[in-house]
């Protein structure tokens, strides 16, 4: 089913009753309009949710997550669990959006669209399109992709998961469209047409009806280490980060088409660079909280040409065309007129920062710097809840704190300081998983990334991913205590 965008925004619109009168929190507002600060403390600040401590899934009575008091979560569609086709849920949870919210089966429900961050497996993800079906001389088959999850609106009742995109490498981010539609990244290059494979490197548009996915990769977007979209939904413009320590580049998507709607993309645009004006190359590895850059782009005339020294083909024409040079760009989330970047590499910690893009003006400003691990890990993923509080996803392994080990999720205060929301407490016992019928092995899984952060239209549910051994989680509370 392929949904306009009137019909898009009158399921939001219903989707929004759900939710309890809040006050919006503002937090974005306040990033914006803040000054750089001396006094910007060095470590972590308290939550305004409160103190964490374990809480137990309602799915499974099991502590997988430290929360604030008031905070409840249900776990679904772990690896191993069957999908809708006999198929177990593929490893490697990653990338994550709410795609619509329609008329299920049995109701209300949301649609969600998840990466796999696999790349070579046993199996190939089972979905109606697949974009690579080589088989290697190992046996292994191109082993990423997408599943997509249908949850009921009050998640009680149980969530279907269908497998709706395969033979695609590497999937970590993507981005939602503002037609509805998930847009899966390529975070890979590998070239296995001699194996009789396919080029990777892609994105892709996976719809909220499988079947009318086509699997087909929009070259015009770039061939290069993807990790994230998000679009200016006034000009249909698409903006793409790039994960690549070697060099990435911060690239804007211009389609051939205005329609805004699914399969459009199919029709090609200009893939241009961000260069910051009146500069050459300049290098933004290491922002200071609140430099201000302006902003003009230059274009990309073959954003499908081969990596080259482990530089993309577009990174190396956007460095001859002086383009600026990021760290490992991540994450990326639109709202209000604004874009949110992160650089999970920069600052002079190398632990991570935030960029605010404001598109009208066309700056990019510095709104995060983390000081240490201790109070932002290499931040990754990002979401901006609809109150305008941003929640980041922590990739840098077990985190250390006053409440033990675990990577974590983090909210910002407007002042550009990190506290901690939520962290990942999943150790699980085999006896314990062969009761709950799991299939996936017992261990210590505290350091394992969260990713796929997203909200519902309403902002009641965060939706949120374990990466391994493979977890999504909902969680819901009193939003309105902090600035979520």
């Amino acid at each position: 089913m392929t949904t306009t965008n009137t019909s898009r925004r009158n399921l939001l619109k219903g989707a929004a009753t759900l939710a309890a009168a809040a006050p919006f929190a503002g937090a974005l507002q306040a990033l914006s309009l803040r000054q750089a600060r001396a006094d910007v403390p060095a470590g972590p600040v308290p939550s305004p949710y409160g103190p964490i401590a374990p809480v137990a899934d309602l799915a499974t009575g099991l502590p997988l997550l430290q929360l604030p008091a008031g905070f409840q979560y249900k776990s679904f569609s772990w690896t191993g669990d069957p999908m809708e086709n006999g198929q177990p849920v593929p490893t490697r949870h990653d990338g994550m959006g709410v795609i619509e919210v329609r008329q299920g089966r049995g109701g209300r429900e949301f649609v969600l669209v998840r990466n796999h961050e696999a790349a070579a497996t046993p199996t190939i993800i089972d979905a109606p399109a697949k974009f690579d079906t080589v088989a290697f001389a190992n046996g292994n088959r191109i082993g990423g992709g997408t599943t997509t999850l249908y949850v009921p609106q009050g998640v009680g009742q149980p969530v279907r998961t269908v497998p709706s995109l395969g033979g695609t490498r590497t999937n970590c981010a993507g981005g939602v469209t503002p037609w509805g539609t998930w847009l899966t990244c390529e975070e890979n290059t590998s070239d296995d047409s001699p194996a009789g494979g396919q080029k990777h490197g892609y994105v892709f548009e996976v719809t909220a009806d499988p079947l009318d996915t086509t699997g087909a990769p929009i070259r015009d977007m770039g061939r290069f280490k993807h990790e994230a979209v998000a679009f200016d939904p006034r000009t249909g413009a698409g903006y793409l980060t790039e994960d690549n320590s070697s060099g990435s580049a911060y690239y804007r998507f211009l389609p051939n088409g205005a329609t805004q709607r699914a399969g459009a993309l199919a029709a090609g645009g200009r893939l241009q660079a961000a260069r910051v004006k009146g500069t050459t190359n300049l290098d933004i590895r290491q922002p200071q909280l609140g430099e201000v850059h302006e902003l003009e782009w230059v274009e990309i005339a073959t954003p499908d040409s081969p990596t080259v020294g482990g530089l993309s083909g577009p990174y190396l024409q956007a460095r001859d065309a002086g383009a600026l040079r990021m760290g490992r760009g991540e994450g990326i989330w639109h709202h209000e007129g604004k874009l949110y970047v992160v650089d999970t590499s920069a600052g002079a910690a190398g632990q991570g920062a935030v960029w605010e893009h404001d598109l009208r003006a066309d700056t990019l400003r510095c709104i995060y710097v983390s000081p240490d691990a201790a109070v932002a890990n290499n931040p990754d993923n990002l979401t901006v809840s609809p109150r305008g509080g941003l929640v980041l996803c922590e990739d840098g392994g077990r985190s250390t704190d006053a409440y033990g080990e675990g990577s974590r999720l983090l909210g910002l205060h407007g002042e550009g300081v990190a506290y901690i929301f939520a962290k990942n407490n999943v150790v699980l016992e085999d006896a314990a998983l062969a009761a709950l019928g799991k299939n996936v092995a017992g261990g210590d899984y505290r350091s394992s990334e969260f990713c796929g952060a997203c909200f519902d239209p309403s902002g009641h549910y965060l939706f949120v991913n374990i990466q391994s051994p493979g977890i999504t989680l909902a969680i819901w509370g009193p939003w309105a205590r902090g600035t979520i």
